[in-house]
């Protein structure tokens, strides 16, 4: 594994819950913001994409009798929340962080543009991404795929309450079987469930590679930043 210099991290929305079984948890937020700190400090540029599914999911809507369109707008929103919470909490450790929206909501956040992101990055601050991709029907997964290309970043790291790939949910199947790395090919082939397949062509075609971890382990993310493999490299 070589060192990076850029990276995207995908964080869900339901990972800003810990324990909770709604909204989000402040201590969580700490402490994942605290290992992001200690990464900017050592010198990695870092991008977050931020889902919402902590305060809503367009699909869950949808299947509420929301309009699907209207229902990912909703979703879309949740995720700026949840932005707003990871730049406080960048703000109270003296982090500087810039918010950027797919949607444009001036003063809550900047209108996203991939030249004012890497601006930010190569500042030294963190970017946060929210709003998805503008656009409904889109996943944050294929948001996160899209931002890492769109910013060159080397790797798209996506955090996880697993450490790795399985040959199956290691949370049902006490026999699945982790991979320390497998490509892009293999694992469609295999029908494993990594990012959804819209995210998971964009980082094929463009020959970006994933490290898949469990964020919640301290000290996970700083591992990846030294050259280490905590979880399952993915890779073209």
């Amino acid at each position: 594994m070589k060192q990076f210099k850029r990276i995207l991290l995908k964080l869900s929305g339901e990972a800003l819950m810990g324990n909770d079984s709604y909204g989000i948890n402040t201590k969580i937020v700490e402490e994942y913001c605290s290992q992001i700190k200690e990464a900017v400090m050592g010198g990695m540029q870092v991008g977050i994409v931020i889902g919402g599914g902590n305060i809503f999911r367009g699909m869950q809507g949808a299947d509420k009798g929301f309009d699907r369109a209207l229902g990912d707008q909703m979703g879309m929103l949740a995720t700026v929340i949840n932005g707003l919470a990871l730049k406080s909490m960048f703000q109270s450790l003296e982090v500087p962080a810039k918010l950027f929206t797919a949607i444009r909501m001036e003063p809550v956040g900047e209108g996203y543009s991939h030249l004012r992101a890497i601006e930010a990055l190569q500042n030294g601050e963190v970017a946060i991404f929210t709003a998805g991709t503008g656009n409904p029907y889109f996943t944050t997964d294929s948001a996160a795929a899209l931002r890492a290309i769109e910013i060159q970043a080397d790797v798209l790291l996506k955090g996880t309450r697993v450490d790795g790939v399985y040959t199956s949910d290691p949370e049902k199947d006490p026999s699945a079987r982790k991979f320390e790395k497998i490509s892009f090919d293999e694992a469609y082939d295999k029908g494993l469930k990594i990012m959804d397949l819209t995210a998971f062509t964009l980082c094929r075609e463009n020959n970006l590679p994933m490290i898949v971890f469990d964020m919640n382990t301290k000290g996970n993310l700083l591992k990846i930043i030294k050259g280490g493999n905590p979880g399952t490299y993915v890779y073209p």
